[in-house]
């Protein structure tokens, strides 16, 4: 038997005036940034002593957003399309028609932040840690633009009843798998590490949630890979693994790698300081 929600049809497109456009995906972004520099201004002033001030805080805005966008475009390119785009160099920078990674976009941030604070002489690890409890509002808004615009759908469940048939993936009732990521990468890790953060010490150990924000985020994705159609381009690799789960591999490793190296290290010397 067929289970299946009809699925919200929403126009892409939020605003169109003439030639000028504002799709959801585009206000995902924006949100996400916006959401993560308040939210980073809050952290940092919360803090003893300060990480950084707020006029660095917002050039760091705009140092991240350069990130996510050249890394995650590049990272796309490389990892889950490079014949097409070797074919078709020009096509590279059309970001309009879609096509970011994470995982570049993750090594477009890192490389921007500490880039950002070699040039102020801020500690990485400190400002890393602010990044790291930031990114999951990020990842929760564009995981939820995805759903909008039915893209990235989840494999075939004809026997979940919270399944739907999305526009373009056929007449079989699929995972929201979108809805899925946006739970587990965005909601339950923004919130998992925001307590951990509050209510522990790991704050005196600067780098220990960018450990297990990598390490949180690679399991997530890992597990939701499993409900998740892959690329078309792509599709399963060997054993019925994924791109997305093989570049989740390497990230978790790193994850432990950095808490553990954090851990070891000499506590900040401000009594209670965060």
């Amino acid at each position: 038997m067929l289970f299946a929600l009809p699925f919200p049809a929403i126009d892409p497109v939020l605003v169109e005036i003439g030639p000028f456009a504002i799709r959801w995906y585009a206000l995902a972004y924006i949100v996400g940034l916006l959401g993560g520099w308040w939210y980073t201004r809050f952290l940092s002033r919360r803090s003893r002593p300060p990480v950084m001030s707020d006029a660095d805080v917002d050039d760091l805005l705009v140092w991240a957003t350069l990130g996510t966008i050249l890394g995650g475009r590049l990272g796309y390119v490389v990892f889950y399309n490079a014949a097409h785009f070797l074919a078709n160099p020009l096509e590279i920078p059309m970001l309009w028609h879609g096509g970011m990674s994470f995982h570049g976009g993750l090594v477009g941030v890192i490389t921007a932040t500490v880039l950002f604070c070699r040039s102020r002489g801020l500690s990485v690890a400190r400002v890393g840690d602010l990044v790291a409890l930031v990114a999951p509002l990020g990842l929760f808004f564009g995981r939820l633009a995805n759903f909008i615009n039915g893209e990235l759908f989840g494999r075939p469940a004809p026997d979940v009843p919270w399944a739907m048939v999305f526009p373009h993936g056929g007449p079989l009732p699929r995972h929201p798998s979108q809805l899925y990521e946006a739970t587990l990468e965005g909601l339950v890790l923004f919130c998992l590490l925001g307590l951990l953060w509050r209510f522990t010490a790991l704050s005196r150990k600067p780098g220990q949630i960018i450990g297990l924000f990598l390490i949180g985020y690679g399991l997530s994705r890992i597990t939701a890979e499993f409900f998740r159609e892959p690329d078309a381009q792509i599709g399963f690799l060997a054993m019925g693994v994924t791109m997305g789960q093989i570049l989740s591999l390497p990230m978790i490793l790193a994850g432990i790698v950095v808490f553990v190296v954090a851990r070891r290290a000499k506590p900040l010397a401000v009594p209670g300081g965060r």
